[in-house]
């Protein structure tokens, strides 16, 4: 991925990719798909999603955020009739776009829990979606044994990597058909640009989201996508670091009285690392924001920057304690964070 520019140039060319901010394009007799009009495509577009599709081993399809990415894969596979399975404790946009937009169209939305997806009944349902680990519950789901049920089932099963991202976890290669990832998090990494995408090796598929992105205006401007281009060549320094910091500070949260049920994801061969994501229950609300104004994490409510940040997801309708907090551990040097984590739980 990193050489996708730089094992062609030629003598004088920028190394980097260039932003080239143009709508519009000088048109021959027989213009070229991707050279006619910018809703349609774009030279710094093509040079992300070129990068994407090398990360990925799929073609890739980028959109102006993970919502953007969800909503154009759903309105090119789903129609009136069709039944949606996904998770009760998973994204809760993702639950909303389903439940409140596309549900009045005649779409059928049902769903679980993330620990009893891999032995619910899928028989009914034309697409399954999962996110593993699960955000905020940090659950794995097996995804080879999900993408066994779901053929069986004759079902699509989707998968939202966010978490994991392509260097950690690659859904396709254990047999799902479609993969969303918000590249707002990790992917982009320094926490000012919003972007997804959409991975695919079904080109029927791919072509049906590609139409829709198209003649709805949901393609992403240059400038946003050269900003991704240049977080993706730092994504797998930035991941290590990051899931470094994760082990780290895990112990130190285990042994803390002030903290309960804490959570990191279980290790599972589907990925080479168990990510950069804690889970961490407090005793309330003020308790959690304090801890985090102690440690000095980034109150927010994205993650996968460069900052440790964390949420409290109960008041975005998780169902989680008051004073549970998703944590995202950042690219900190690993000593200081851990002793910034073990002051601000000894002084709460």
């Amino acid at each position: 991925m990193l050489h996708q520019r730089s094992a062609h140039l030629e003598a004088g060319d920028p190394v980097p990719d260039p932003l080239v901010m143009s709508s519009v394009f000088a048109l021959p007799d027989q213009p070229e798909p991707g050279r006619v009009y910018g809703r349609t495509a774009s030279p710094t577009l093509e040079a992300l999603e070129a990068r994407l599709a090398t990360l990925e081993a799929a073609p890739c399809l980028s959109f102006p955020s993970g919502m953007g990415a969800y909503a154009g894969l759903l309105m090119a596979t789903l129609k009136h009739g069709d039944s949606v399975l996904l998770l009760s404790d998973g994204y809760f946009a993702a639950r909303s776009l389903l439940g409140d937009i596309l549900a009045p169209f005649g779409v059928t939305v049902e769903t679980c829990p993330a620990q009893h997806i891999e032995t619910a009944v899928l028989d009914t349902h034309d697409m399954v979606i999962i996110e593993t680990p699960s955000n905020p519950g940090l659950y794995v789901i097996d995804i080879a044994r999900m993408s066994e049920r779901c053929r069986d089932a004759d079902a699509l099963l989707v998968v939202d990597n966010t978490v994991c991202t392509p260097l950690l976890q690659n859904p396709l290669d254990l047999g799902a058909d479609a993969v969303v990832v918000s590249d707002t998090k990790a992917m982009g990494g320094h926490s000012d640009v919003l972007m997804g995408h959409v991975a695919s090796r079904d080109p029927a598929l791919m072509e049906r989201v590609h139409n829709v992105r198209s003649l709805m205006g949901l393609n992403p401007g240059p400038q946003e996508a050269w900003m991704l281009i240049r977080g993706l060549e730092t994504l797998e320094i930035r991941l290590a670091r990051m899931c470094a910091n994760a082990r780290a500070l895990l112990p130190v949260f285990e042994a803390s009285p002030n903290v309960s049920d804490p959570r990191y994801p279980a290790p599972h061969p589907q990925a080479a690392d168990q990510g950069f994501l804690i889970g961490a229950t407090f005793a309330d609300a003020p308790t959690a924001d304090r801890f985090l104004s102690l440690a000095g994490f980034a109150p927010t409510t994205s993650f996968g920057g460069l900052h440790s940040s964390g949420d409290r997801r109960a008041r975005w309708g998780d169902d989680v304690a008051p004073g549970f907090l998703r944590l995202s551990c950042g690219v900190e040097p690993i000593d200081l964070l851990v002793e910034n984590v073990k002051t601000a739980l000894s002084s709460l």
